[in-house]
């Protein structure tokens, strides 16, 4: 049975910042071109504007993954969080991570409204597509519940060696991908933009969509080689 701690001891210290160079320059790249994209309009939803709320939604993404690559690479190589909370750290991460979770899509959705049918295509197309990519994005989200759970989804792997020991998960949407979080669920914010018929929620799910993206390969790939060696794990 592998454990963190011989991890811990068998890793040096440097893989903490390993992939985080690239991690920066890619997001502020996608940052600026990101807001190069938007449009300025003059919808608003519950007394906000459309750009307030798209530089909102800009800003929880940012904030949200970069305090995700903080505190998985300090966990992992340090321990950070358990040595703080004992047996409550994965409790303690959940209540960070959840609301950041669960607000990306809740802004995204306030830019959608906001900005409602300012995307100049065939609106039966957009609310047909719509539905279409909401589809894959519930099954996904069923599937991490269903089969992969909650604790092991918020990194589990780097708290606790109970989840270390997991066997790979390889039913519903993980059948498909060992990348079903990323791959899939993200269809949900496309999903949302186009039935608000929005071009900004159009470009900001492409930011969040492909800023996922760079979390995997710069943080979370990079430590799933540590924990279990290369292609051994689903992410």
């Amino acid at each position: 049975m592998r454990t963190l701690e011989d991890i811990r001891a068998n890793t040096g210290k440097t893989e903490i910042f390993r992939g985080q160079i690239q991690h920066i320059m890619i997001a502020a790249l996608l940052t600026a071109g990101t807001y190069s994209l938007l449009r300025g309009s003059g919808g608003s939803f519950l007394g906000f504007g459309v750009m307030k709320w798209a530089y909102v939604t800009i800003a929880v993404a940012l904030i949200h993954q970069i305090i995700v690559a903080v505190v998985f690479r300090l966990q992992l190589h340090l321990g950070l969080l358990t040595r703080i909370f004992g047996k409550h750290a994965l409790k303690v991460w959940g209540a960070i991570f959840l609301p950041f979770l669960l607000g990306r899509p809740l802004l995204l959705l306030g830019v959608g409204v906001a900005d409602m049918g300012s995307l100049e295509c065939n609106r039966v197309l957009q609310l047909v597509g719509g539905v279409l990519l909401l589809l894959p994005a519930g099954w996904a989200v069923h599937s991490v519940l269903r089969y992969f759970g909650i604790g092991r989804a918020l990194g589990g792997d780097h708290f606790f060696d109970r989840f270390l020991n997991m066997p790979l998960v390889k039913k519903g949407a993980f059948r498909y991908s060992s990348n079903a979080m990323y791959s899939f669920v993200f269809f949900g914010l496309w999903g949302m933009a186009l039935l608000c018929g929005s071009w900004n929620a159009l470009v900001l799910a492409l930011f969040q969509h492909a800023y996922i993206w760079v979390h995997m390969y710069c943080t979370e790939g990079p430590d799933m080689e540590v924990i279990y060696g290369r292609g051994q794990a689903n992410l």
